[in-house]
């Protein structure tokens, strides 16, 4: 069985759940989110592509709505026994099939939590799901229920996310031993992912970054390589993945002869990085540690060069992206709690020059001052 965690976390995390939902007065939430499903019950599957669905009451009673695929698949990674298989067919409605099990559960006229806010459920479906549940039950919008709980690690949880910090260093030394000029884009990515998965890992929940020369400056994926030139920048960001849990890395490597701006915007950016690690305690909000980053690019004349994040929370994630809630922005009132994972990327963009520089590190926190869980230490780098 491809079950990471003993039953015994399932149940605590189950227990956060009904403390939830009771707060809440929810008598049962429809979770749509695969990390939710993964986070209370083990289930592991990139299903959520099409409609699935689990089911939680506030009597513990879990069922799984979903495709004849993953049937297996639920059974192999999860702890749900109660599985329903709506049927691929023309003119299918798995909302109605939903419904009904729900029917069944006697939860007519209920007070009922939806996530609505994840890729797990499409606009399509969503309003499907809106029709059958009109004059059902009181359906309400409970997103960020499930997500403020995972944003605050186990134990157990930790350990997985530690073991993603290792893997994400030997992305990085395995990337490092190829970059230089002449290098090719493909080959360093290559040797980074595969360091991962040789190390036992997993695919990241979204691409690795990889960009050169003026692409330096994109923070986005996009197809397409290029040869390292004798001078050049590499803006490079992705992550060890173990158990899908993420701990991320962000760094623009100089090879060849550094620009001046680029010794001025990495003395920047290791200022962020710095003051940010200072307001990433407890007691501070996520605003007031996006407030530490926009001071300095404020104070250093670089506010245009800034982005308007700096950061978000990491954990167990599937695709499209592994960034989680809450994120680094102006004025976000989500208060820093110890046990958090917490990716911090300090970002400064010359459009003009097409001059980037990027630091970025994966930070655990805790009642005191944050740990960074990579054993790289910053520095600027050149090749």
């Amino acid at each position: 069985m491809a079950i990471h965690f003993e039953r015994d976390e399932y149940e605590a995390r189950m227990d956060r759940l009904q403390e939830a939902m009771a707060e809440r007065k929810l008598d049962a939430m429809l979770l749509f989110s695969q990390e939710s499903m993964y986070w209370l019950t083990g289930y592991d599957s990139f299903g959520f592509v099409f409609f699935q669905c689990l089911v939680v009451s506030n009597k513990r009673r879990m069922a799984l709505i979903t495709r004849s695929a993953d049937l297996r698949q639920a059974r192999a990674t999860s702890i749900i026994d109660e599985i329903i298989v709506w049927a691929d067919r023309a003119d299918a409605n798995p909302t109605k099939a939903l419904k009904e099990h729900l029917f069944e559960m006697d939860l007519l006229g209920c007070r009922i939590g939806i996530e609505y806010d994840t890729p797990g459920l499409t606009a399509a479906n969503g309003r499907a799901l809106d029709d059958q549940l009109t004059s059902f039950a009181a359906a309400e919008d409970a997103s960020q229920l499930v997500p403020r709980l995972r944003s605050v690690k186990s134990p157990a949880e930790l350990v997985y996310v530690r073991e993603a910090a290792r893997l994400g260093d030997a992305a990085w030394h395995a990337g490092m031993e190829r970059v230089g000029a002449g290098a090719d884009e493909g080959e360093i990515l290559a040797a980074m992912q595969s360091a991962v998965l040789a190390g036992g890992g997993d695919y990241p929940a979204n691409e690795f970054v990889i960009g050169s020369d003026k692409d330096a400056v994109l923070v986005r994926s996009h197809t397409g390589r290029r040869t390292l030139s004798v001078d050049d920048q590499l803006t490079l960001e992705f992550a060890g993945a173990y158990r899908r849990y993420h701990a991320a890395m962000m760094e623009t490597v100089v090879i060849g002869t550094p620009r001046p701006r680029h010794q001025e915007m990495y003395e920047a950016v290791g200022e962020q990085l710095a003051v940010v690690e200072e307001a990433m305690r407890p007691g501070n909000t996520f605003g007031d540690v996006f407030a530490a980053y926009a001071r300095v690019a404020q104070e250093r004349g670089m506010n245009t060069w800034k982005l308007n994040a700096c950061g978000y929370s990491l954990g167990a994630s599937f695709q499209p992206s592994w960034m989680e809630w809450p994120m680094f922005y102006q004025a976000n009132p989500a208060e820093i709690v110890p046990n958090m994972v917490l990716f911090a990327h300090m970002v400064l963009l010359d459009s003009e020059t097409h001059t980037a520089m990027s630091l970025g590190r994966t930070y655990l926190t805790t009642e005191g001052a944050p740990e960074m869980l990579s054993t790289i230490a910053p520095s600027f780098l050149t090749r």
